[in-house]
């Protein structure tokens, strides 16, 4: 079995996005493996009994400034999504669904659509219209999503990382210990390399 880091993001989390693009420039230096693992945030603290930081204003503004903070320091493009939170069940769907060839592309453009670009990944227009940039088949994109085996594959992921204590994301997972939060990737490296 390949030895590997497990990453549970989501889409709508600003510092799955900063983490994913420290994870790139790592993977170009490092032969170290990460299996990405979709989860639905909102359910995840919904089964956790967790408010989302989107909700407490003051957590709010200072996530906004730390971001912003985080990406400055790394050289990051980013920009607050103007129609922060969105609904990612349609793109967390389709990570599961797209082709494992296409995979690492899909995760560039929906990151950078939404947390560069501000674009509402959610609308379905916009959607449509990422994936034929893209060359992404609409309809079988679309039915895709719909299959009950791609909607329990992400409630099962989901599930698994609620039984894993895991509260929120990005979370990197290895050797059966939690590293929480894109500044917690150093650690989980150093787990990696033990």
């Amino acid at each position: 079995m390949i030895k590997s880091i497990d990453f549970y993001f989501d889409f709508i989390s600003p510092y799955s996005y900063l983490a994913h693009k420290k994870i790139k420039i790592l993977k170009e230096k490092k032969n170290i493996n990460f299996d990405y693992k979709p989860i639905l945030v909102g359910g995840l603290h919904n089964l956790q009994g967790i408010t989302a930081p989107a909700f407490i204003e003051a957590k709010l503004k200072h996530m906004i400034s730390d971001c912003n903070l985080i990406a400055k320091k790394n050289n990051f493009a980013f920009m607050w999504n103007s129609k922060f939170p969105i609904n990612s069940l349609n793109i967390m769907r389709g990570y599961l669904f797209i082709n494992d060839k296409y995979k690492d592309l899909y995760l560039d453009v929906m990151f950078d659509a939404y947390w560069k670009d501000d674009i509402d990944t959610s609308n379905e227009k916009i959607l449509e219209t990422l994936l034929k940039k893209y060359k992404i088949s609409l309809n079988e994109f679309f039915d895709g999503i719909k299959d009950p085996k791609i909607k329990d594959k992400l409630k099962d992921i989901t599930q698994e990382a609620h039984d894993k204590e895991i509260f929120g994301t990005p979370t990197f997972f290895i050797n059966d210990k939690i590293f929480w939060g894109q500044d917690r990737l150093e650690f989980a490296l150093d787990e990696y390399n033990r």
